[in-house]
């Protein structure tokens, strides 16, 4: 795969309650990816980018939200988000590896 193309793939690591659980009880990370990433890239580019080895890749799209700015519709961007699981006794540190 061309790495130029996976060094774009993941956009930024999802920090959250939800998020900080996965890590903890199942071993996964969650990251906000390119909407046309693939599994297969998004699990290149995070042994790539990371060091690490990967179990398996789970893909959601959310659809942004309907609000009102004012008196308009607007509509809050579409978000690919990927849920990455990592072999045991893997770990991604976030402070480490920016």
């Amino acid at each position: 795969m061309n790495t130029q193309r996976l060094m774009k793939i993941l956009l930024a690591p999802i920090v959250s309650e939800k998020s900080t659980m996965l890590a903890d009880k199942h071993e996964q990370v969650a990251f906000k990816v390119c909407s046309t990433a693939t599994k297969g890239e998004i699990k290149a580019a995070v042994e790539l980018l990371f060091k690490v080895e990967v179990e398996a890749v789970r893909v959601i799209n959310q659809a942004g939200k309907q609000k009102r700015f004012g008196r308009t519709m607007g509509r809050r961007s579409d978000v690919r988000k990927a849920y990455v699981a990592l072999k045991a006794g893997q770990e991604i540190n976030f402070s480490e590896a920016a």
